[in-house]
């Protein structure tokens, strides 16, 4: 049986966009990409907004041909042979394969299909996985903190959300960025 697991890049004070949208402080370097490959590599199925999407589907038809196998051509890899569901109500047309488009977010849809999945389903960006998170239904949070404190924008976690956590892992990387892993504990 897959998890249902939300992993995201944040400042270090917890956002993951700026106050003017951008997130050009929160790139990977080499060696947190890599690890974040071999996070999502377990992924069957991405969740994810209107907006993540178009951001994330660059990935479809990004080079994965570069014979010293860079940590870029493995992720787009990854993307390419996951299935994603975009929740939109203006999306009409997608630009990526094995994709569809779900006009809402139905938490027990998503249980069920988490439940009946062999492989993790991942659920992305923070206004999607707000919705996921606060109805109970994340089992793991992923966060890799970036050592940038950038007062104001989106949030990673949502307001209002009261949950009791279990730390699963942690990582330091060079370059500063933290990584902590947590089991959702339900009913805290």
């Amino acid at each position: 049986m897959g998890r249902l697991v939300y992993t995201s890049i944040a400042s270090f004070d917890g956002y993951v966009a700026d106050a003017d949208g951008s997130f050009d402080w929160a790139g990977p370097d080499d060696e947190v990409h890599a690890f974040v490959n071999d996070l999502e590599r377990p992924v069957g199925t991405y969740l994810c907004g209107r907006g993540l999407y178009e951001t994330m589907v660059y990935w479809e038809t990004a080079p994965t041909d570069d014979p010293s196998g860079s940590v870029l051509d493995d992720y787009a890899r990854i993307w390419q042979t996951a299935h994603k569901i975009v929740y939109s109500g203006t999306l009409a047309q997608v630009a990526s394969a094995r994709t569809r488009v779900e006009a809402s977010f139905d938490p027990e849809q998503v249980r069920a299909m988490v439940a009946s999945s062999v492989a993790d389903v991942s659920v992305g960006g923070p206004r999607l996985a707000a919705v996921a998170l606060l109805a109970g239904i994340v089992e793991e949070i992923r966060l890799f903190l970036v050592p940038v404190i950038i007062g104001s924008g989106t949030r990673a976690l949502p307001e209002g959300l009261r949950t009791g956590l279990e730390l699963l892992d942690e990582r330091r990387f060079a370059g500063g960025t933290v990584f902590v892993r947590y089991a959702v504990r339900s009913g805290q």
